[in-house]
């Protein structure tokens, strides 16, 4: 693990780049945010140190949810990594607070949602499945070991919406002051992936632990870290 101007770079060789999300930060740039985007301050710091390089993303994360995300640094494997993810060959997992206890430790979430951001046109509902296990329970809230097998857009919080129990700091699906449980952001990390490597096909398997703000939270909340990923 390195770091390149404050970004944690969690993996990288001459093909990919691994590196460590922080929450607040959007992967590719919003209209009126440009410039300010994971993959442009990449690009800017990679363009001073190495002539033409380029740096692709290759899947994305909500601006709030923090964690590992995969770049390529070429286009050619940018589309190999996209059709793993398309094939669902990328293995991955997140950790989330949820507000109140579910009924099961653990299960799966089966149902038919529909892209919801303002650019996406709504189209036909899609089949989304989430895995889900609880790691351990606080007062009003609890810690989810969740592991999507499609990768719908927002699938784990609406979801969890849907049954009932919102992403803590959830304010785009649900309304914050209605839930006893507050926090600054959507309590949701991308905490491990998996995947071929798409070249010598070697298999890659990477962790992140929990951000500073989520590890604090559980600590004020009185549970030893650290949370099992």
């Amino acid at each position: 693990m390195s770091k390149k101007n404050s970004i944690r770079i969690i993996y990288e060789d001459e093909y990919l780049l691994v590196v460590d999300k922080s929450a607040g930060l959007l992967v590719v740039p919003a209209d009126n945010e440009k410039g300010n985007d994971l993959t442009a301050l990449l690009n800017a710091q990679y363009s001073q140190n190495e002539k033409n390089m380029r740096i692709y993303p290759c899947h994305r994360l909500d601006k709030e949810t923090s964690g590992l995300i995969i770049f390529a640094k070429s286009k050619r494997v940018q589309q190999a990594i996209m059709d793993e993810f398309r094939n669902r060959e990328v293995r991955k997992h997140y950790i989330a607070f949820i507000q109140g206890k579910l009924k099961q430790r653990s299960g799966v979430l089966k149902s038919y949602i529909q892209a919801v951001w303002p650019y996406m046109k709504k189209g036909k509902k899609k089949l989304a499945i989430t895995n889900f296990q609880t790691q351990t329970v606080g007062k009003n809230f609890s810690v989810l070991k969740l592991q999507p097998l499609t990768g719908r857009t927002n699938q784990i919080r609406i979801q969890f919406r849907d049954i009932g129990h919102p992403l803590v700091g959830e304010r785009r699906f649900a309304f914050a002051r209605d839930w006893p449980v507050k926090f600054r952001r959507t309590a949701l990390h991308a905490a491990g992936l998996e995947f071929a490597h798409p070249i010598n096909k070697s298999r890659i398997k990477l962790q992140s632990e929990l951000p500073e703000d989520m590890s604090e939270f559980l600590n004020k909340n009185g549970i030893s870290l650290p949370v099992k990923n």
